[in-house]
């Protein structure tokens, strides 16, 4: 039986499904998928094979079960267990690595743990895609590492050029935005490049600084008297809620308190 589940499909590349769910007493039978499963395990344990071999899951691992090889899945206390769960694309990590992940499917790295809760929460609907795209190409380097046994420290990029290229993009594109793969397809650069070169140079990385220049125009947008409804859509916000939420993040009160005070 499911106390919970959610899902859904974000419209982030190379993401098929988000799937979050609390579960009692289900057992999962044995099943593929076309899809890498990147599962977190956020209250109990999950005994599962791979493979026809023993692992578990648990709240201290990041779990990657590879595309079209059989597992099953169980809970390992009475409580049950609760799981954030991505289902990436096989293109992303390649079919070359599913042995690595037959082999080794758990990875006891806090960094990546952190890296993945976080995409999560960039993922919930009607978020800024970047920050998705952005988070997203950081769990994919760092899961990259695993599978080829290559984990390695960031590397300190020093791009000035390439990080002010890509503000003036972002500045150009304001409203409409521009997609991180877009962005370094034009470039020529690889996206997790790009993206600490623009975090070292500017102080923050693009999606922030993409809400930021979004936030300044939606403040001169409101003291002008448009409605934030309206305000929302000119300053490049999916709607008015969109808006609310980082406004109040950014500045502590709403759009509509915001004008009011003028």
């Amino acid at each position: 039986m499911a106390d919970e589940v959610r899902a859904w499909r974000p419209a982030v590349p190379g993401l098929t499904e988000v799937f979050h769910a609390h579960f009692t007493d289900h057992v999962y039978p044995a099943h593929t998928h076309d899809a890498w499963t990147l599962l977190l395990i956020d209250d109990g344990a999950v005994r599962y094979d791979l493979d026809r071999h023993a692992h578990g899951a648990t709240t201290t691992a990041v779990t990657l079960l590879p595309p079209g090889v059989p597992h099953d899945g169980r809970s390992q206390h009475p409580g049950g267990f609760r799981k954030r769960v991505l289902y990436l694309e096989p293109a992303t990590l390649g079919t070359h690595r599913v042995g690595s992940a037959v082999d080794s499917p758990a990875f006891a790295d806090r960094a990546l743990r952190d890296r993945v809760s976080q995409l999560h929460a960039a993922l919930a609907p009607h978020t800024e895609g970047l920050e998705a795209e952005s988070r997203l190409a950081f769990v994919l380097e760092r899961l990259r590492q695993h599978l080829d046994a290559d984990v390695r420290s960031a590397p300190d990029v020093r791009d000035d050029r390439l990080a002010d290229r890509l503000r003036e993009l972002l500045d150009a594109r304001l409203v409409e935005g521009v997609s991180l793969e877009a962005a370094a397809v034009e470039f020529g650069v690889h996206p997790t490049h790009m993206v600490r070169a623009f975090t070292r140079r500017h102080g923050l990385p693009p999606h922030r600084y993409l809400t930021g220049r979004r936030i300044d125009r939606a403040r001169r947008l409101l003291l002008a008297g448009q409605p934030p409804a309206e305000v929302a859509t000119a300053a490049g916000f999916y709607d008015q809620a969109h808006l609310t939420r980082h406004f109040r993040r950014v500045l502590g009160t709403t759009p509509a308190a915001y004008a009011r005070s003028a």
